[in-house]
């Protein structure tokens, strides 16, 4: 494909409303697309509108993976926009639109790259393209393929999130729970005929800001974060409320996984629930794993030395370097039964331009990365 071409089909996925639990428009959009240059993609429906989508190229091991989201999340005030988010207006080297830095410009450039690659015929080895619905929230997409088996076999994957070229070779999880309190309702007037189910709630937030001082530090991934983010309860002003809610997301590294917070929280609970009269449960709502390679390992280095090559045809983008971030991916969900596969995020522009009105990517970042995958690929069958 010519630049233009090139594009055309970042424009043309950006153009698509795939916000959260609508992904089917993209996939059938890439799936026209791989047949109109010979390759098979087999899209797999699930609910009224969402799907994932796969593409097998080659065969036999090792197996590299590439994976990119096709959901977006929600468009905004779409009166706080310069320009409509679904309109991919072009001003100087950028692109603006829903999803365009998180992460069309990422499935873009994966897709043109290994179209390309085949073309070229300088493709050899065992490629599984693996495109996703719902990465932004629930990731229903990921976790139905997980099921299905699909990353057990494969040898390293790379995921296509917005990272400026730079090479991330290790991610945060992220776990949301919920504190359920019940009390007993009265009437304001004689609160010690009640229970507050509040009053309990702002007992834990309180020990919650300690809970884990004594974890260390990850060596990668430095401190865990964690935080009391809603509390809600009661009904009107003037009654003791008998039900209240908490919840809070934390940030598990590879010292202290998901495993060990959840068995952390539950003591706290059961510790409160045993100092007094408190109704407290703990529920875990969301639990991705943290993921982390080796950064002196074959795939990462390659995986750098590629992105550096790519992105010094383009002055004004940075070398990109070798990091770290602390939001969570697919991969988590990848990795649940393949603790050990080497996982690389790499993609255009940057991960705060996500999510933002305004959003945008650089066309100059998106052709570097279609470039920097172009080296990557083969490289990695090397």
């Amino acid at each position: 494909m010519d630049q233009t071409e090139r594009t055309r089909v970042l424009s043309d996925l950006v153009k698509i409303n795939s916000v959260n639990g609508n992904e089917l428009e993209v996939a059938n959009y890439l799936r026209r697309l791989f047949e109109q240059h010979g390759l098979t993609a087999d899209v797999q429906p699930f609910g009224e509108q969402r799907a994932n989508l796969i593409v097998e190229v080659g065969a036999g091991k090792p197996i590299l993976g590439i994976t990119g989201h096709m959901d977006t999340v929600a468009l905004g005030d779409e009166k706080k926009w310069h320009h409509a988010p679904l309109s991919a207006t072009i001003e100087g080297d950028r692109l603006y639109g829903r999803g365009a830095a998180d992460m069309k410009s990422g499935l873009a450039a994966q897709v043109i790259a290994l179209i390309e690659l085949v073309e070229s015929g300088t493709l050899t080895g065992h490629v599984r393209f693996i495109a996703t619905a719902g990465e932004e929230y629930g990731t229903p997409g990921a976790n139905r393929l997980e099921e299905a088996g699909v990353a057990k076999d494969l040898n390293a994957l790379v995921v296509g999130e917005p990272t400026s070229g730079n090479v991330i070779y290790a991610h945060s999880g992220s776990y949301n729970y919920r504190i359920v309190s019940t009390g007993q309702a009265v009437h304001s007037s004689e609160p010690e005929r009640g229970q507050n189910a509040l009053e309990p709630l702002v007992d834990f937030a309180l020990a919650e800001r300690d809970l884990f001082f004594d974890v260390p530090d990850d060596p990668c991934l430095g401190p865990l974060k964690h935080s009391v983010t809603i509390i809600q309860g009661g009904e009107q002003v003037n009654t003791i409320p008998d039900y209240a809610e908490l919840r809070g997301n934390i940030r598990p590294t590879m010292r202290f996984d998901n495993d060990h917070v959840t068995a952390r929280l539950q003591a706290a609970v059961d510790r409160l629930n045993q100092e007094g009269a408190t109704h407290l449960t703990l529920e875990v709502l969301h639990s991705w794993r943290p993921v982390a390679s080796y950064p002196n390992g074959d795939f990462v280095k390659r995986a750098l030395q590629a992105s550096q090559e790519a992105f010094a045809k383009y002055p004004g983008h940075a070398t990109p370097e070798l990091g770290v971030i602390h939001g969570a991916t697919d991969a988590s969900v990848f990795v649940k039964h393949h603790h050990d596969l080497p996982v690389i995020l790499l993609g255009a522009d940057d991960w705060n331009i996500s999510h933002q009105v305004n959003e945008y990517t650089t066309l100059s970042s998106f052709e570097a990365t279609i470039e920097a995958y172009k080296r990557l690929i083969p490289a990695f069958f090397e």
